[in-house]
């Protein structure tokens, strides 16, 4: 299935695509286009979209997308996952940036990857995707 989102991704535009390839749909392709374009390009290409405004799959409620999106594909029951959704909401929503002790961590790290690759968000998506997969089972390794 395709995803469509805002180009110039960071935080929670990185984190969904992995959380999503990982425990949603294996076979996701990803489109980054202005935020102007999401929602137009998501009707014309049957697509989902996400963390830009009226999209599908968005912050809501308190929540960034990536949390939104474990609370609507049914991923709550897993604690790591959980875990791994405070830090990157931390990291992704500023004035919750020390809800989380690794948030600012995190932070720094999507925006160093943003400023070395800029424009670029399929490479940013494919070198921070290893840097999920460790976050992830780091989390799965603490005391709960």
């Amino acid at each position: 299935m395709k995803w469509v989102t805002r180009e110039n991704a960071n935080v929670d535009r990185v984190a969904c695509p992995w959380l999503i390839r990982r425990f949603i749909d294996p076979e996701a392709t990803f489109v980054f286009v202005p935020r102007e374009r999401v929602l137009a390009l998501a009707e014309e290409e049957a697509a989902h979209s996400f963390d830009a405004p009226g999209a599908e799959y968005t912050h809501r409620d308190g929540k960034c997308s990536f949390e939104v999106l474990v609370e609507e594909f049914d991923l709550a029951s897993d604690p790591a996952l959980l875990r791994l959704a405070e830090i990157v909401h931390a990291a992704d929503v500023s004035e919750d940036v020390d809800t989380s002790p690794e948030g600012r961590g995190l932070s720094a790290i999507a925006h160093g990857f943003a400023l070395l690759h800029g424009t670029n968000d399929q490479l940013k998506i494919e070198l921070e995707t290893p840097m999920y997969d460790a976050l992830y089972a780091w989390c799965a390794q603490q005391p709960g």
